[in-house]
This record gives C-alpha cells, sequence and structure tokens, in this order.
C-alpha cells in the first residue's frame, strides 16, 4: 500500500471551512458520510445555513454508540439537531445506523443498506489515542477486511459497544476529510499525520488510500508538527 502526504490546512477555525465542503458536496449530490464528537457541531450549522437544499444527497454515518437515537451519546441525534433539523429540504435517503438494535444486528444491516453503495464524500475526526471513526488502538475491529461494517467494543469513554465502516470501507472513500481542532488532539495529529504509518495510530492507516487525507485543523491542533 502507498502511503500518500496528508494534505494539511491549518486555519483559525475548521468548522466554516469544512462546512463549506459538505455544502459543496450537498449542491454535487452523492452520498456524504458523517461523525461524532463535539467538534463537528458548528460545521453541519455552517452547511445547512450554506446549502439548505440537501435533496441531491444521502446521508450516512461512519460510526455510531449502540444508544437509541435521541440518546445524548448518539451520532445520529448529533447530526440530526445540528445539521438535518436546519436544512430546509431533506437528504433524498438519510441511514442512520440503529444503535439500539443488538450491536452485531446493526452492523449486519447497515452493511446490507450499504450494498453497491460508493462512498463520495467521508469526514472523520480525531480522537486524542489516534482513532477515527470508532477503529480504536489494539481494538480487534481494526482487523476485520472482509466487511464493510463490524460491531465491537469501544476503546475510549463511553465505554457502550460501537457499529463502524472497517477500515477498507473509510479507505474506498472518493474523497477523505478530517476536521480536528483543540491543543489537545495535537499529539494525535502529529501521531497520524506527521509520523510514519502505523495501526497503534489507526487514523493514519487512512493515509493509504488511493486518495490524498485532506486535514483541516486549527493551529493548536497543529502545534506538533513539524
Amino acid at each position: 500500500m502507498s502511503d500518500s502526504p496528508p494534505e494539511l490546512h491549518v486555519v483559525d477555525d475548521p468548522s466554516p471551512v469544512v462546512g463549506e465542503l459538505l455544502a459543496e458536496q450537498a449542491r454535487r449530490g452523492g452520498s456524504i458520510v458523517l461523525t461524532g464528537g463535539g467538534g463537528v457541531a458548528r460545521a453541519y450549522a455552517h452547511a445547512a445555513a450554506a446549502q439548505p437544499d440537501w435533496s441531491a444527497a444521502t446521508v450516512w454515518w461512519g460510526d455510531e454508540r449502540c444508544v437509541p437515537p435521541d440518546h445524548e451519546w448518539s451520532n445520529y441525534k448529533l447530526g440530526k439537531e445540528s445539521l438535518l433539523d436546519r436544512l430546509a429540504v431533506q437528504p433524498r435517503e438519510v441511514h442512520r445506523m440503529r444503535g439500539e438494535l443488538q450491536p452485531a444486528d446493526a452492523a449486519g444491516e447497515y452493511e446490507h443498506a450499504l450494498k453497491g453503495v460508493e462512498l463520495d464524500f467521508l469526514l472523520l475526526g480525531l480522537g486524542p489515542d489516534g482513532h477515527c471513526a470508532s477503529l480504536f488502538p489494539g481494538s480487534p475491529q481494526l482487523d476485520v477486511v472482509d466487511r464493510r461494517v463490524v460491531s465491537g467494543p469501544a476503546g475510549l469513554k463511553p465505554f457502550v459497544d460501537r457499529v463502524t465502516l472497517t477500515m477498507p470501507e473509510l479507505k474506498s472513500a472518493r474523497r477523505i476529510v478530517f476536521i480536528v481542532s483543540g491543543e489537545n488532539k495535537a499529539d494525535a495529529v502529529r501521531r497520524v499525520f506527521g509520523d510514519p504509518v502505523s495501526r497503534d495510530a489507526p487514523a493514519s492507516l487512512t493515509r493509504e488510500a488511493p486518495v490524498p487525507v485532506e486535514v483541516y485543523l486549527d493551529a493548536a491542533a497543529a502545534s506538533q508538527l513539524r
């Protein structure tokens, strides 16, 4: 596998920049994969304001905590409240991972829904341990190469099971975009985007994708990069 250098974009605030990228993709249409995490809500709000009609797009999620859709930990809830509820016209389809099911059942259902689908735009966050989606250092989910979706335990709080796209599925996306902010992510940014690719920093494995990985981050998150 090739290891392409990531495209690093250090900006004052990555939220409106990434929000505009989402809006542009929504105008073009295609499949957009959303992420969770506290740093993306403002990007989603900006995307909804910049492009209130998402009728040409289908929306997916890269991972989900195994909780009901109205639970405070739900990635779907975050996306619904900060993006979907703000749109004038809803996406053509919205595919949420049903975290209220048994984890293996939810993963199997999502795998079936993805049949024949190619991912046009994949948005990812970055954990302080170097994980992306719900692929944590040392997790068995990281070893799955013959599935598009898998379930398994979490490597960080909240310690509830997760459903996640597999690494081969993440690397299959036509466009891969990370949004990262804050000094608490600086060490992970260095390990994932500055150091050699390593399974100890799972998000670095996305650099083996056939497309360049685009990283939008603020100066604090980039502070440990050379």
